[in-house]
């Protein structure tokens, strides 16, 4: 991942999958990794000290690394959407849309999954495929989605939506379905790829991953993500380890009452503010962002960390 400059792994040292598991498949990065195994180090707390110095002398290390220009093919920048609100739809996902096409002209790559919340969008996102091979990956995520909701959820699942959701004022899964999809912007859609999967295409990406957003932030950050836009409407502070996530609000209620947790604040859309101005202020932050300026979730330590699982443990 282009935004970590070193690994310190720590097992336990006789699980199935396990740091010399694990070394092989990362070492080829070229990057320092330091590798530690409790049953072999001294124990839990002589282990933690001396993944501690191995970090902080990484660190040190690191800090003289000096930033360079790069151009925008460079960048991959994930899109997401937790907590929303019936605006949501309406201000903040549409603010980042619009950023997700600014980013796809300049020739920067944009993803955005959370496949249980394309329910009832197929037809929508097809017709943007960039070939009739993209258009069926497409509809057979969302089909899958759909069908795995249909199994868990029963008579209820066209309902698949949170308490908060429903509290935000939002009815239905299509509903929230067609609002979670506008962060992706209008361009043509140029690959489905897996969770935690790599795009290599670049403009806008789909990826198959979660609508929990906690598990949707960590495969689109093993995709290789460096920034993130999160828009929410009831006010979810999530950020995640290893990039920054800049936090929109969809309506000045909630950007008010969480200003220490909130970046942006959409909802002054309806409230008479052109969508291009937003964009614009959203672009110049997300470029300080890029050049080092802390995020309000990154300040906050709001360092979340869930992966999708797929089976339950045995």
């Amino acid at each position: 991942h282009p935004n970590i400059g070193g690994a310190v792994l720590i097992g336990l040292g006789c699980e199935v999958f396990n740091t010399k598991t694990l070394l092989p498949l990362i070492k080829e990065t070229g990057k320092p990794i330091e590798v530690f195994n409790v049953q072999e180090d001294g124990g839990s707390l002589r282990t933690a000290e001396k993944g501690i110095t191995a970090a902080r002398r990484m660190l040190s290390e690191i800090s003289s690394q000096r930033r360079v220009a790069l151009p925008w093919d460079k960048l991959l920048v994930a899109m997401e959407c937790g907590g929303s609100d019936a605006m949501s739809g309406v201000t903040a996902n549409v603010a980042m849309g619009a950023v997700s096409d600014w980013l796809v002209e300049k020739g920067a790559t944009v993803i955005f999954g959370e496949n249980t919340e394309m329910i009832g969008t197929a037809h929508v996102l097809a017709r943007r495929a960039k070939s009739v091979e993209v258009a069926k990956q497409i509809e057979q995520m969302i089909g899958r989605a759909e069908k795995l909701t249909q199994e868990v959820m029963g008579s209820l699942a066209s309902v698949v939506i949170s308490p908060g959701n429903m509290d935000g004022g939002m009815s239905t899964i299509a509903e929230k379905s067609m609002g979670c999809i506008f962060k992706g912007g209008t361009t043509t859609i140029n690959q489905v790829v897996d969770y935690g999967e790599a795009p290599s295409e670049r403009g806008l990406i789909l990826q198959d991953g979660p609508g929990y957003d906690g598990d949707s932030m960590t495969g689109l950050a093993a995709s290789g993500s460096q920034l993130m836009f999160f828009s929410t409407g009831r006010g979810s502070p999530a950020g995640f380890p290893v990039l920054p996530v800049i936090k929109v609000a969809s309506n000045t209620r909630i950007y008010e009452a969480m200003r220490d947790d909130m970046d942006v604040n959409a909802g002054i859309l309806v409230e008479g503010q052109p969508l291009n101005s937003l964009r614009a202020e959203m672009v110049d932050l997300m470029i300080r962002v890029i050049n080092g300026e802390k995020t309000k979730a990154e300040v906050n330590g709001m360092d979340v960390f869930t992966i999708m699982t797929v089976h339950p443990p045995f």
